[in-house]
């Protein structure tokens, strides 16, 4: 038995026929919070989509909870407890807030579950408790990212997977978003975090991942890496 909850064995994906992960390989254990940074174009997307089952791996292999998922339907892979929270957010904008997250619970039978976790997620986020009965195109990129991310909460997930939560957002907005990723490390959700603000991204993680061109180049815990060269000198400029 392994320790992981997920285990990434250098798989291989490639997009109408071209390569574009080359035999990567992570892990990611309960409670932990991992980041995958990389310049754009370096297949961290795509790996996330590879563990939903979106994306076909055509070599290697995906474990969750020791059980082998990269043959699986997402259907499954999400019924299983793993969230994906892409960068597009994909709300429905006519709905409320409350509908939008109460989408995310589609999974769960128990309404009390469901009461419990709504209650959860406006506590994390009291702005969305003041906008619930607002359609979600009246919100801020700030707020709607709430409800992304709010809303990938409310199935009670096993590993929550956030693709550049703060992409697009100001700059105070994207200190907000990364915040709520402290927070939720603090509540012990286990994160799979795709994030172009490296710093702050390493600050916060356990540990993490540098892809170049569909390689991982480096791995370390969040300190190590923001002090090794490569990061140094590729993302911080120095």
């Amino acid at each position: 038995m392994s320790e992981h909850i997920l285990q990434v064995d250098n798989i291989h994906v490639r997009y109408s026929g071209l390569p574009v992960l080359h035999g990567v390989s992570l892990t990611l254990d309960p409670g932990e919070t991992v980041c995958v940074v990389g310049a754009n174009g370096a297949g961290k997307s795509t790996l996330l989509r590879a563990i939903m089952g979106s994306q076909r791996v055509f070599d290697g292999s995906i474990s969750f909870q020791d059980r082998q998922i990269h043959k699986m339907r997402t259907e499954e892979i999400v019924k299983l407890g793993i969230i994906y929270v892409p960068e597009e957010k994909m709300l429905f904008k006519p709905l409320s807030v409350e509908e939008n997250l109460l989408l995310g619970a589609y999974i769960l039978n128990d309404t009390a579950k469901i009461e419990a976790n709504l209650e959860f997620v406006y506590k994390l986020f009291p702005r969305l408790r003041e906008r619930q009965n607002q359609p979600a195109l009246t919100l801020s990129g700030g707020e709607q990212q709430m409800v992304a991310i709010g809303r990938g909460l409310m199935s009670n997930p096993q590993i929550l997977m956030l693709d550049e939560p703060s992409l697009g957002l100001m700059p105070i907005l994207v200190d907000e978003v990364l915040d709520t990723v402290r927070r939720l490390k603090q509540e012990g959700i286990t994160i799979l975090l795709v994030e172009q603000n490296v710093r702050e991204s390493l600050d916060l993680a356990d540990r993490g991942y540098i892809l170049q061109t569909g390689r991982v180049i480096a791995e370390g815990t969040g300190k190590e890496l923001l002090e090794s060269d490569v990061i140094r000198s590729a993302f911080l400029g120095i």
